[in-house]
């Protein structure tokens, strides 16, 4: 298939518009948004959703920057984390296509040096499955990442370990192997890949936020995280050299829409490369990663998605991809140490692309937790309930509820998961978190809104 011309991508991205999105469309996602924002307690979100292959809502919630009393708007930028490993993983397939290297180049060719490199393939860094160990595991900022380092250090103290396992063998997500396919990148363009990306795809697609985030501007969000659920504390900030092509890069989700955009349109790449970029990597033995090039392949509801989230200190961000529906949601925030883009991301896309598949109100959310607070007690309100599901709740059943939640300590949030039709009726799933363990909620409504069934299911 033959690319448009990049200066042509660049004009038809310029026009999309909001025009086509109904207003009640944005008015559901704008409430879910609000909502979710105020009962997470994070300082600011900011969502893009395209649909049918333009940029249909673009929206930012909430505080920027808490001590100036600065408020979020679609030019606040953020740390989008590791969603920048989808951009390394594109510019090593531009040189592929210019001939310039092949995926499967075994890492011998450009460090020869590193542990078992001529075994592992580039491709192999790309999906995770090279056996190299992670040097940034740790879900929040430690002392030594707030110095300045570089990759050729990482790769020194992480690179020439042995490997965790035999290359190909095992699936494991490891920061050190995008480390290492940025540095290989740089080696084989003679360029930083940050210059790469905004000549070959963040100034075509008119991605003007789109950088690394070590140079501050006035746009950036400040970076916030929590302690349990205490409230928002600033945040400390890798140093220089930390992150590089695994996850270097801060835009707006406006911006990040228009690659998107351009991903589900098959430009800049190649078909092939779109193929290679997407096509699940299998271990070895034939065993599934779910994992291609720096995506993640998952659904919503039935829909396949290519997706991956990112966190660095202070920021979590989620880029999903939704190709049989021509679309993609992105959800970014400030703040980490909190389930708030994931799970978000995944209500939104329902929303936007199966309106038909409800999903539980607050209010709904409520009255089931009042239900399970009262289970605790040992009591019911047995007007809620139909005949069967009263007689369900039996002297015995009641006594178990009562002792067996009072063991779990306090209850702490109650989350709807999924809702549909069955038999009639709507049926609806939550989650029960308790300090000790959480519990599945698995409920059925009656069209009268009765509770024709409340179990509370053990998970392993």
């Amino acid at each position: 298939m033959p690319r448009l011309h990049l200066a042509a991508i660049a004009a038809s991205l310029s026009v999309l518009s909001m025009a086509a999105q109904p207003s009640d469309l944005t008015a559901k996602l704008t409430e879910k948004i609000e909502s979710a924002l105020k009962k997470s307690g994070a300082p600011s979100v900011s969502v893009a959703v395209v649909a049918d292959g333009h940029l249909l809502f673009a929206k930012a919630f909430g505080s920027a920057d808490l001590a100036k009393g600065k408020s979020a708007d679609v030019q606040t930028r953020y740390a989008v984390g590791s969603i920048s490993k989808q951009f390394t993983a594109a510019a090593l397939l531009l040189l592929q296509e210019q001939g310039k290297l092949s995926l499967d180049d075994r890492v011998a060719k450009y460090f020869p040096e590193l542990t078992r490199a001529k075994e592992i393939t580039i491709r192999q860094l790309l999906s995770h499955t090279s056996g190299y160990e992670d040097f940034a595991p740790q879900d929040y900022i430690i002392p030594e990442w707030m110095q300045p380092t570089t990759p050729a250090a990482i790769l020194d103290r992480w690179a020439e370990k042995p490997l965790n396992f035999d290359p190909g063998t095992k699936w494991q997500y490891s920061n050190t192997n995008y480390t290492l396919a940025g540095e290989i990148f740089e080696k084989v363009a003679g360029q930083p890949l940050v210059a790469f990306l905004r000549e070959k795809i963040f100034d075509p697609l008119g991605m003007s936020s789109a950088g690394d985030c070590l140079s501050v501007s006035p746009v950036d969000a400040v970076a916030y995280t929590r302690y349990a659920v205490g409230p928002p504390r600033p945040a400390g900030r890798e140093a220089n050299g930390w992150y590089f092509a695994a996850g270097e890069l801060c835009m707006t989700p406006s911006d990040l829409a228009k690659w998107d955009i351009a991903f589900l349109q098959k430009k800049i790449l190649s078909a092939h490369s779109y193929e290679e970029f997407t096509r699940e990597v299998k271990l070895n033995n034939g065993d599934l990663t779910h994992y291609a090039l720096g995506l993640t392949l998952g659904d919503v509801g039935g829909m396949p998605t290519l997706q991956h989230g990112g966190e660095v200190s202070g920021f979590i961000s989620s880029n999903m991809i939704l190709p049989t529906h021509n679309g993609a949601v992105i959800v970014l925030s400030n703040e980490d140490a909190i389930s708030l883009v994931a799970p978000l991301s995944r209500q939104l896309a329902t929303m936007a692309f199966l309106p038909e598949q409800r999903q539980p109100s607050d209010k709904d959310t409520t009255q089931v937790r009042s239900i399970l607070e009262g289970l605790r007690n040992g009591q019911i309100n047995r007007a809620l309930f139909t005949d069967n599901a009263n007689s369900y709740f039996s002297e015995t059943a009641l006594h178990d509820e009562k002792t067996s939640l009072a063991a779990l300590g306090k209850l702490k949030s109650v989350t709807a998961v999924s809702e549909n039709l069955r038999g009639g009726m709507t049926h609806r799933t939550y989650h029960a978190e308790y300090e000790k363990k959480t519990l599945l909620l698995n409920i059925y409504l009656m069209p009268d809104g009765k509770f024709e069934q409340f179990l509370v299911e053990d998970q392993l």
